[in-house]
């Protein structure tokens, strides 16, 4: 089946670099009507910019605001139409261990990565029910199947993820809606530019890996478009490891 969003209305948070910004562009340029968020507005008008050739856009949006989460897809779905597929991929982290890390940092971690979740999915559901149809994806990690000592909080909440996958899968399947997870490895990001010792980092990479080549953003935002269209209508619940072969179940 060929994998189009048709001028789905589609909401993809944290798409201004790195995977989101590769997810954005993959789904606009196969039909999709994307909206991707920053938290700034130059990162907004960078995705506008990428974007509008596909009748894209970029918006501003700090996913720890309720409100702003609800304006924002109110506004989407009274300009462009209800969202039917909605990227959670917006996250931070903040590398730490237990005895050091202060209380507002794990609250931050949880906040951004899990709890922004819960908004953008409530806020886009009564939409895809009355659609008949909606895709919910959320990008976890790889992080969750190995365990990282300094990303205890990042680990919980890339982890709970894939745990709300599985539970609204079952909680929405009968109105059309699928709920899946993807989990990326180890990808060259910004954030990996300021580890002490680059060189050895790879290594260990690619000893984990079966594949002997770093991924790519866009291997992401391929696994993503198959879950995001039609050709995925019977999968619902899952979690995709797009990793080279690190994590094997």
């Amino acid at each position: 089946m060929e994998q189009t969003l048709n001028g789905q209305v589609t909401l993809v948070t944290g798409a201004s670099r790195g995977i989101g910004a590769a997810i954005a562009d993959h789904l606009a340029a196969r039909g999709g009507t994307v909206v991707g968020t920053a938290t700034s507005a130059a990162g907004a008008a960078a995705i506008s910019e990428r974007l509008a050739a596909h009748g894209g856009s970029g918006r501003v949006l700090d996913v720890t605001d309720g409100a702003a989460v609800d304006a924002l897809i109110d506004d989407i779905a009274k300009t462009l139409g209800p969202i039917t597929v909605l990227v959670n991929n917006a996250g931070i982290t903040r590398d730490q261990l237990l005895l050091r890390m202060k209380d507002e940092d794990w609250s931050a971690i949880i906040d951004t990565n899990l709890s922004s979740v819960f908004r953008t999915s409530k806020a886009v559901l009564r939409g895809m029910m009355k659609a008949r149809q909606g895709r919910i994806i959320n990008i976890a990690s790889v992080t969750f199947s190995g365990g990282w000592s300094d990303l205890a909080p990042y680990v919980q909440s890339k982890g709970a993820l894939i745990g709300l996958a599985r539970a609204w899968a079952r909680e929405f399947g009968a109105h059309g809606i699928t709920v899946n997870a993807i989990s990326p490895g180890a990808f060259p990001t910004d954030a990996e530019k300021i580890h002490p010792d680059l060189p050895a980092y790879e290594k260990r990479i690619y000893e984990h890996q079966a594949i002997q080549r770093r991924g790519s953003p866009a291997d992401i935002a391929n696994a993503l478009m198959f879950l995001a269209s039609d050709a995925s209508s019977f999968i619902t619940g899952q979690t995709i490891n797009v990793d080279g072969g690190w994590v094997m179940h």
